[in-house]
């Protein structure tokens, strides 16, 4: 008979602490969103609290299983996967802008047929981007200096997909090009270069913010933010609320007041929820446990025998811990309203699926340098990442 600990090993491969931080994340998401989505289950399921917890729990599950299934698969794979998935990206992100579901003045879902599930392709675009922009950085470490072999593409790909995205979703564009230049950075992208993508960064978003459908929400809550004199919006008003009656311990699990008044306690203002039930100590382990698996995932890169690995892992890391920062300093007031969930904790859709396959990503790297020895013709079998990170 074959013993859990033997089967463990074979089936959960990669970094078992960062297996350790996403299950601790799924039970804890699971416990918060089920007290949270209380009042939305007497307004929408006529009172059946368990309606949301089986749904969350699934979508979780199912997150789960493509996050396995996605680190059983060679990493190395995931570059030759990135460019037909940005390829597929760009008319997906046009089709929702002309012809989408239009939820709060924004075009940003599609709905699957039959399975009736809202999809963001915004989330498929993120993802593709990150890893081809690994892959072409990692193919080009020895012309970093040249513009037209290695700005030029960069530029291109980084500007029609957030281009895209910000015309209905300013805030995922902004978070998604910030990744990017940090990984441009670790990919030791000459600071002259990084310079001119932020120039085009600043053109194409402003573009998009004024022909979009976001500026004027983006200027109002940006002003608000900076304004004193201005009056708290409603959302954050009672974010405070949560925040500042948690105390030290909180309220308990199950027991928020403001869950029944504050807007989307259950994705946007979520933190404030954890706050409020689980007091600034269990604030403190979700932020901790953020930074823990920010830090399992730099480890990856820095253990990482090829270019593609590391930045690989770094991105997608980057990525899901900023929105999470950003997230968390919203629902604390250190900066505007974004309208951002807070990743492998905020009830969502399709979101835990691809939170879930970059996760598996993140640990089908940690698993290769282990495993498998660099394939011939793929992007990483002879460069590596040098100890100098940035090069002027």
């Amino acid at each position: 008979m074959e013993s859990s600990t033997t089967w463990l090993q074979r089936n959960l491969k990669g970094d078992p602490i960062l297996w350790a931080i996403v299950l601790l994340f799924s039970f804890i998401s699971i416990a918060v969103v089920y007290s949270a989505t209380g009042t939305l289950a007497y307004k929408k399921m006529d009172g059946n609290t368990e309606h949301f917890l089986f749904k969350h729990t699934a979508l979780i599950l199912v997150g789960l299983g493509f996050m396995w299934a996605a680190h059983r698969i060679d990493y190395r794979y995931y570059s030759r996967l990135a460019l037909y998935a940005l390829l597929i990206s760009v008319p997906l992100l046009l089709f929702t802008y002309l012809m989408g579901s239009n939820i709060n003045e924004a075009s940003r879902w599609l709905t699957i047929p039959v399975i009736n599930q809202t999809f963001q392709p915004s989330d498929l675009a993120k993802l593709a981007l990150i890893s081809h922009l690994a892959s072409m950085l990692s193919r080009r470490q020895q012309h970093l200096g040249d513009f037209w072999t290695t700005l030029f593409p960069v530029m291109l790909w980084v500007g029609i997909i957030c281009g895209l995205i910000i015309l209905s979703n300013a805030s995922t564009a902004l978070l998604l090009f910030a990744t990017c230049l940090l990984l441009m950075f670790i990919g030791r992208v000459p600071l002259r270069q990084m310079a001119v993508m932020v120039v085009i960064g600043v053109v194409v978003g402003g573009a998009g913010l004024a022909t979009g459908q976001r500026g004027k929400t983006v200027m109002s809550r940006i002003e608000n933010f900076s304004n004193p004199d201005k009056k708290v919006p409603f959302q954050l008003e009672h974010s405070y609320i949560a925040i500042a009656t948690g105390g030290i311990a909180g309220k308990g699990p199950g027991k928020s007041t403001e869950r029944n008044i504050l807007p989307h306690p259950y994705s946007d203002f979520i933190y404030a929820i954890i706050i409020e039930e689980y007091g600034l100590l269990g604030g403190a382990v979700v932020l901790f446990l953020y930074l823990a698996f920010l830090y399992r995932g730099l480890k990856t890169v820095m253990n990482s025998y090829g270019a593609f690995g590391g930045l690989l892992s770094a991105g997608l890391s980057f990525s899901l811990v900023l929105q999470a920062l950003v997230n968390m300093g919203v629902a604390v007031g250190l900066g505007p309203i974004t309208g951002l969930p807070l990743p492998l904790l905020s009830m969502g859709g399709t979101s835990l699926i691809f939170t879930g396959i970059s996760i598996g990503i993140i640990l089908a790297v940690s698993r290769g340098e282990r495993e498998v020895r660099p394939m011939t013709g793929e992007p990483d079998d002879t460069a590596r990442i040098p100890k100098v990170a940035v090069s002027y």
